[in-house]
């Protein structure tokens, strides 16, 4: 019979704090080693298996207004702790930002997206994640809070690496901006997986003008073929300008061996990879093209 092994986290001090500047000043002490705790849905399964060992967690879900989505003129903030059940029920995100609503039921599973924080998401940064696909696509604005104050980073400017973002050490991650959806736009988000609820082995979320079938200011974002959410350039600029039809859907497929150069994980291998790449922004153009 074989031996089992059950991994528990190095030990940690813990704090809960009630306001931001509790927070900030908590992890100050630290010398910002310390690790927020959102959800926990990720964070404690990498400490269960010493993958992470911070000296304390700061417990931060009673931070006041880091929960809420509400409307600034043509924007939507959304609080870094809304869960990803919240952001599915809201009527708000479903009128005003479709292509994330759209991402959200691709989350895991329903008891994570019950828990689990759309910032504790975009702080990992995990290549194989709904939410910076997303945020790329839409050229969100990510909102970060530290000693020295509040910092704006433009999302071509925050994912920087492999579970690498732009966020310095003790500073935390507490709103995402996306644009309203404008007239004219066109949004698709699709993942394909083993089983639903599992890594995605691609995904893709993207976003473009359309005017009498003639494609501007497209954006294509694709998950998992990276150490980040990738935008397709090469492909963006052969549809831009160009009417959707069966010869231009098939030249931004061939112009993603340009933009993609994936490589083999658990979940497919390069060529696998490509391949559903392909799959998914045919299947993306085809729907705007019908539409």
């Amino acid at each position: 019979m074989g031996r089992v092994f059950v991994m528990k986290s190095a030990a940690f001090e813990y704090h809960r704090v009630s306001s931001l500047q509790e927070a900030l000043t908590c992890m100050a002490r630290y010398d910002g080693q310390a690790h927020w705790l959102a959800g926990g849905q990720s964070l404690l399964a990498m400490m269960n298996l010493r993958l992470a060992q911070p000296p304390a967690l700061i417990d931060i879900r009673g931070i006041p207004d880091l929960a809420e989505i509400r409307q600034v003129g043509q924007t939507i903030r959304i609080g870094a702790l809304c869960t990803h059940r919240q952001i599915q029920d809201s009527p708000l995100i479903q009128a005003t930002v479709p292509l994330l609503a759209q991402a959200v039921p691709h989350v895991a599973h329903l008891a994570i997206r019950n828990v689990g924080t759309m910032g504790g998401s975009l702080a990992l940064a995990d290549p194989a994640a709904e939410y910076p696909a997303v945020v790329q696509a839409l050229n969100g604005v990510l909102i970060a809070q530290g000693s020295s104050g509040e910092r704006r980073i433009p999302v071509a400017e925050y994912f920087v690496g492999l579970y690498q973002t732009a966020l310095q050490p003790g500073e935390l991650l507490t709103a995402i901006e996306l644009p309203c959806a404008q007239a004219g736009q066109q949004f698709h988000f699709d993942e394909l997986s083993r089983r639903r609820g599992d890594y995605g082995m691609v995904g893709l979320a993207c976003v473009a003008r359309m005017n009498a079938g003639v494609v501007t200011d497209a954006r294509l974002s694709f998950l998992a073929m990276g150490d980040g959410p990738l935008l397709a350039v090469k492909a963006m600029d052969s549809l831009n300008g160009q009417k959707l039809d069966e010869q231009s859907i098939r030249l931004a497929q061939q112009a993603l061996e340009h933009d993609l150069h994936p490589t083999g994980d658990l979940q497919a291998t390069p060529a696998t990879k490509m391949h559903c790449a392909r799959v998914l922004l045919g299947r993306a153009l085809a729907a705007w093209r019908n539409a």
